[in-house]
């Protein structure tokens, strides 16, 4: 915690980030008491206040069918943090399990599981996505697994590189020479050598997960109307570009606002937990 303050208080754009972030995160959780208008984040019609620029009374202006720009907003972050959240929590176990086993056992059973990854690393993410979810109904549920479908790989090859580096280290043939299981040396030894690589590739990818999530719902095959989601909204709204402007711009700096506080601070923690390794 110290050395965090201190990288913090030494760089402003590390402050810049978590400022960035903890603003993203406060409106996503306590979205229904900061929307100005919560119930217009689902099926509501208000025609009397349709496609209004902004003012005092909608600050960032309302959308075709007269809700509230902000608050919709506000909600799209909240869909965005959950399906970040989830896709890491599944694809990273995956991933690091895969690379593990892969990286230490070595044998058949790295060539298979390696070979695995090679396969749907070969394949472009988003084209990946793109498929799965031309296959499956666009619901949030499948774009989660589009996403998790996609991920799971990288972590799989980051594991992979630091476990069979490590699987000559000192430590590990001490565990092995006691006769520790290779269950136990696998994750109670090398796992742990593994987790700040993890930890900075998780904060820097909830950023990109943010992106590729937006980009299946511009593309009509993500999160689906009336549930606001960042690219379906920018997406509706570069249909009235230049004259609504509002519709399209202010959903892009918000997704540029969360991608761009994420990599701050995922550059934060390379440095903090690179000093430690």
């Amino acid at each position: 915690m110290k050395r965090f303050l201190v990288i913090l208080l030494r760089n402003p754009l590390s402050l810049l980030g978590v400022a960035l972030i903890s603003l993203v995160v406060i409106l996503a959780v306590f979205a229904d008491f900061i929307a100005p208008f919560p119930e217009h984040k689902g099926a509501v019609v208000e025609f009397l206040h349709a496609n209004k620029p902004p003012s005092a009374e909608f600050i960032m202006g309302t959308d075709l069918v007269g809700r509230d720009l902000f608050s919709r907003l506000i909600y799209a972050y909240r869909v965005s943090l959950v399906l970040g959240v989830v896709v890491l929590g599944i694809a990273t176990p995956i991933g690091a399990i895969v690379g593990l086993l892969a990286g230490y056992l070595g044998g058949w059973v790295e060539f298979v599981l390696m070979r695995l990854t090679d396969v749907f690393l070969s394949i472009p993410p988003l084209v990946l996505a793109i498929a799965m979810m031309g296959v499956l109904e666009p619901t949030l549920m499948n774009a989660m697994l589009a996403v998790t479908a996609m991920w799971w790989p990288w972590y799989a090859r980051l594991v992979y590189n630091i476990a069979r580096s490590e699987r000559e280290e000192g430590y590990v043939l001490a565990s092995e020479v006691i006769g520790a299981s290779a269950w136990h040396t696998a994750f109670r030894e090398i796992l742990p050598n593994c987790l700040p690589a993890i930890i900075t590739k998780m904060t820097l990818d909830l950023g990109f997960v943010i992106i590729i999530a937006s980009s299946l719902s511009f593309l009509g095959l993500g999160v689906q109307p009336p549930t606001p989601d960042l690219g379906s909204m920018v997406a509706e709204g570069a249909r009235y570009l230049p004259d609504s402007w509002w519709l399209t711009v202010f959903p892009g700096l918000a997704i540029l606002v969360a991608v761009f506080g994420f990599n701050l601070v995922g550059d934060v923690l390379r440095e903090i937990l690179g000093a430690d390794q």
